[in-house]
């Protein structure tokens, strides 16, 4: 996956919560996790990967689009009108 750091100005808490609910099931914290604050995060299925990859794939659509439309609005309003 292409880290895709343009967009990254376009990513809202809820696309992060959606991705960390997503993997969640995954992490076993360890036995001494309150004080050690360690964990681990199991290894993911094929099929698993599969989901994450179109995760992946639909965020960034989700965000090339936030990025479009805020720039639509930002460069109508940058550019001025030409004069006749």
């Amino acid at each position: 996956m292409k880290l895709r750091l343009d967009l990254l100005e376009h990513l809202t808490d809820q696309d992060i919560l959606e991705e960390v609910l997503a993997n969640n099931h995954r992490y076993k914290p360890e036995p001494l996790f309150s004080k050690t604050g360690v964990g681990s995060l199991s290894s993911a299925s094929t099929e698993e990967r599969a989901q994450e990859e179109a995760r992946s794939t639909a965020l960034i659509a989700r965000l090339k689009q936030r990025a479009a439309a805020s720039g639509n609005k930002s460069s109508s309003k940058s550019s001025p009108s030409p004069k006749p």
